[in-house]
């Protein structure tokens, strides 16, 4: 059985930091990519970044620049380290567990999410 745990989310100032953590059993972590998701309040759930098993990432625009996604196989672990956070990045953060090749389509495992809020 495969679980994902995220973890590290709260309440933050614009401008502020926080280093999301997800950690994972099951599931063979080090053959996966992995991703990091955002769901704002009324959207859909967009990716922010994922990481392939050797360690290439991919970001999207939503948040460029201002983020950093990271893995720990021996951990079986993977960060979300975000920066310059303003009011537009609240929402629920959700870890995603691919397959060995992509992070969307085929067969994948969320975690139950953690929840971001900035504000002053």
């Amino acid at each position: 059985q495969v679980r994902l745990e995220e973890s590290g989310g709260g309440l933050v100032q614009p401008g502020g930091s926080l280093k999301l953590s997800c950690i994972v059993s099951g599931g063979d972590f080090g053959r996966k990519v992995m991703g990091w998701y955002r769901q704002a309040p009324g959207e859909e759930r967009d990716l922010v970044a994922s990481i392939g098993p050797q360690g290439g990432t991919y970001y999207r625009d939503l948040m460029k620049g201002r983020v950093t996604i990271s893995r720990d196989d021996a951990k079986n672990t993977v960060y979300l380290q975000m920066n310059a956070l303003d009011t537009g990045d609240t929402g629920v953060y959700y870890c995603k567990m691919g397959s060995t090749t992509s992070i969307v389509g085929g067969p994948h495992y969320w975690g139950q999410g953690t929840q971001v809020t900035v504000t002053s």
